[in-house]
């Protein structure tokens, strides 16, 4: 039968419990050990005004004032991690709106094994608490006011009464005997007669609203002294309520002389600003306009405010309206890397004037740090260089004037010379440049037909791509063809790797083939199909590759006797001779090598640091005079080697490097048997060469080395003139 009534009585139990809980004057309230807030009792629900539902969890977060919530969570945040007691103060708002300070307190209860199984809580109303304790602080913030004032010319007044009261420094700063009394009218006759109105405004207005003030006037003392105070004052009301103003008259005299000082200063210096010869102009770390001088204004035709108003956007939109169109996309782009890496940075661009013409600036923009290194200012200083950037284009304009001038005239990149003959081969590569032609250019060795195939590329529509040259007698046969078509991997022995031709590296733009009468027959054939078909294999490849080159060709072999001989093939000859073109030696351009003797003088004079001032004449007559059979890369090499040699700002040559010629007649029948005792002495030159070298072509005891020319000039200049060295490998030599 017990046992049967005790669940009703523990029932009882827990409903007396809980009537117990909601009739108490206590706020209280119970959480899970999770933090999640399950019961809140009657009062606290009327206090709320809401349901239960409407509360628990952590929608009780909802009822805090905004300002608290923050640290209240956290707060119990943190005691949900250590299970510490929980006490916190916040404002919590009542079901009629209002906010009211509340102590909030919660203790965890804990299982045998100490583990949280619940927390219990309870709220204090201390609205009242808080309320006494500002007033307490204000008043000790009063308190320390009413100490500093102490310290002044502290004085009393109150307005019930008109009794005033003054402390020795107040006296002493009025100029007052100790021992009158302090009134209005003892006030108001040492007050400057500018200042009555002024003061009497701030009385008035702050006797009839009960507040405070804070002022300064200038008194007139009775030495004739100016003086200036400032004068500050709290209202109170004393034990009958009467109010009544506690405050202090503070000297700044010394201070505002200092500022009249230094305003004066500002001013002086304003006008320096003003007046100077250059832009300036200051913007705030967000470019904001602050300020800009007199003679940037009267530029843009601006006032000050005018100036701020059109500056005063963050954005650069005044770079639209002020600088030149040409300049809006790097101005904006400089300036603004510049701002982001925050150095100090130039800028050249065109400002328009308020007539609407354009000058070019020099802008210099400069920042300004504070102690932590932010960015406070920008100052900005424009100079004029119109004139400069004015001198500049003149100059460029004569230069380029007097470079289309040298190249009609005297020189095609480093092609000197105005001679009828050099005139015609110039004339030809302007004519043939512009097109796609394949050119074979002919011609003695040292004559430049290297540079006039430069020449034809950089005048041509290909001149922004690769110029690409090969000499095909400097390749050996076995490797001309990978040298031009390039090769697959495993192509043959050696080829570890793809490799790219020289026509793939020219693809776009120009190969120039030297020495082309030396290829061997198989790679003709290639060159051939390619000069043909426009596309070429790889060695090892089966790929066709298209090639977009423009072949031009060189060679100072007789191609037509090759032909005859059987060496080159007469098909590939007449695809390369599609635009022939021929250098001229340099016996046929005497008139020329003045000009090139000082192209070549100025040249190793500045690389050999050293002055030359004119040219020997009896040297001039013998460079003149002498038949230069290796054209003129036997004038350039004597004169480098000459000028190596030379220690005086006279230039001259010795005569023995040059062997002993006949002055060239004036009977024409006479010059045209020139060429061949030319011929006739070069072929002597080099078998006696080959005869001293036991017919040795290369290395360095071979005839090409003893006549100082390349081995494969030498193999062209043998076959040219049918020489046999073979002959010479038999006969004793040196």
């Amino acid at each position: 039968m017990m046992r049967v009534m005790s669940a009703p009585r523990q029932e009882l139990d827990w409903l007396n419990v809980q009537l117990l809980v909601d009739s108490i004057p206590a706020l209280i309230h119970t959480a899970r050990p999770d933090g999640h807030l399950d019961y809140f009792n009657k009062r606290w629900l009327e206090y709320l005004g809401v349901t239960l539902d409407k509360v628990s969890g952590w929608n009780w977060t909802a009822f805090i004032h905004p300002e608290d919530l923050d640290g209240i969570v956290t707060q119990w945040r943190s005691s949900l991690a250590t299970g510490e007691v929980f006490e916190w103060e916040t404002r919590v708002r009542r079901a009629n709106g209002d906010y009211r300070w509340m102590f909030h307190r919660k203790v965890p209860l804990r299982d045998a094994n100490g583990d949280i199984v619940k927390w219990y809580g309870s709220s204090m109303d201390v609205d009242e608490r808080k309320t006494i304790e500002e007033a307490l602080r204000s008043s000790e913030a009063y308190l320390t006011e009413a100490q500093r004032l102490s310290h002044t010319g502290s004085f009393g007044w109150k307005v019930s009464t008109d009794e005033i009261f003054w402390s020795a420094e107040t006296f002493r700063i009025f100029q007052c005997d100790p021992k009158a009394k302090p009134t209005r009218e003892l006030i108001l006759s040492r007050i400057h007669p500018a200042d009555h109105d002024h003061v009497r405004e701030q009385i008035e207005g702050a006797s009839r609203d009960g507040e405070g003030f804070d002022f300064e006037n200038r008194l007139l003392l009775p030495d004739g002294s100016l003086r200036h105070v400032r004068v500050t004052a709290h209202a109170c009301r004393d034990n009958t309520n009467d109010l009544e103003f506690v405050g202090a008259v503070t000297d700044v005299s010394e201070q505002r002389r200092a500022e009249a000082v230094i305003r004066g200063q500002e001013a002086e210096l304003r006008q320096i600003v003003d007046l100077a010869p250059q832009f300036v102009a200051v913007f705030g770390p967000d470019n904001e306009s602050l300020y800009a001088n007199r003679i940037l204004l009267e530029y843009l035709g601006l006032s000050l405010e005018g100036w701020r108003q059109r500056f005063r956007s963050a954005t650069p939109s005044y770079v639209t309206e002020f600088v030149h169109p040409d300049d809006w996309e790097r101005v904006i782009g400089d300036s603004g890397r510049a701002v982001s890496q925050g150095g100090a940075f130039e800028l050249e661009m065109r400002l328009r004037k308020c007539d609407g013409a354009y000058r070019w600036f020099l802008a210099r923009y400069n920042p300004l740090r504070d102690g932590a290194g932010q960015i406070t200012r920008w100052y900005v200083s424009g100079t004029d260089i119109e004139d400069r950037k004015q001198t500049e284009e003149r100059l460029q304009n004569e230069n380029v004037a007097l470079r289309e001038e040298i190249d009609k005239a005297s020189m095609f990149e480093e092609i000197v010379g105005t001679s009828p003959a050099l005139k015609s081969v110039l004339s030809r590569i302007s004519k043939v440049a512009p097109s796609d032609s394949t050119v074979l250019i002919t011609g003695e060795t040292g004559t430049g037909k290297e540079l006039v195939a430069r020449a034809i590329h950089r005048r041509s529509d290909r001149a922004s791509r690769a110029f690409v040259s090969v000499n095909c007698a400097a390749i050996p046969r076995d490797l001309i063809g990978s040298e031009l078509f390039g090769h697959e991997k495993g192509a043959f022995t050696g080829a570890t790797q793809q490799r790219l031709g020289r026509f793939e590296l020219a693809n776009g733009g120009t190969l120039f083939l030297d020495e082309v009468g030396e290829l061997p027959p198989e790679t003709q054939i290639a060159l051939l199909r390619v000069l043909q078909e426009r596309e070429f294999e790889r060695i090892g490849g089966n790929r066709r590759i298209r090639a977009d080159v423009r072949v031009i060709a060189a060679t100072n072999r007789d191609l037509q006797a090759a032909i005859a001989a059987g060496s080159f093939r007469s098909d590939l000859f007449y695809r390369l001779n599609v635009f022939p073109m021929e250098t001229p030696p340099l016996r046929e351009r005497r008139a020329d090598i003045p000009l090139l003797v000082e192209y070549f003088i100025d040249r190793y004079a500045r690389k050999a640091g050293k002055k030359i001032r004119r040219v020997n004449k009896k040297t001039l007559e013998l460079l003149h005079s002498y038949a230069w059979p290796g054209n003129i890369r036997e004038l350039q090499n004597v004169i480098e080697r000459s000028m190596i040699l030379c220690e005086t700002e006279i230039f001259s040559i010795d005569e023995n490097w040059l062997p002993r010629q006949p002055l060239l007649a004036d009977d024409p029948s006479k010059q045209v048997e020139l060429p061949r005792r030319l011929l006739a002495q070069e072929k002597n030159m080099i078998e006696t060469a080959l005869t001293e070298t036991r017919g040795r072509v290369s290395g360095p005891r071979g005839a090409a080395a003893k006549l100082g020319i390349p081995r494969s000039t030498l193999e062209s200049k043998i076959r040219s003139l049918k020489i046999n060295k073979n002959r010479f490998r038999s006969k004793p030599g040196a």
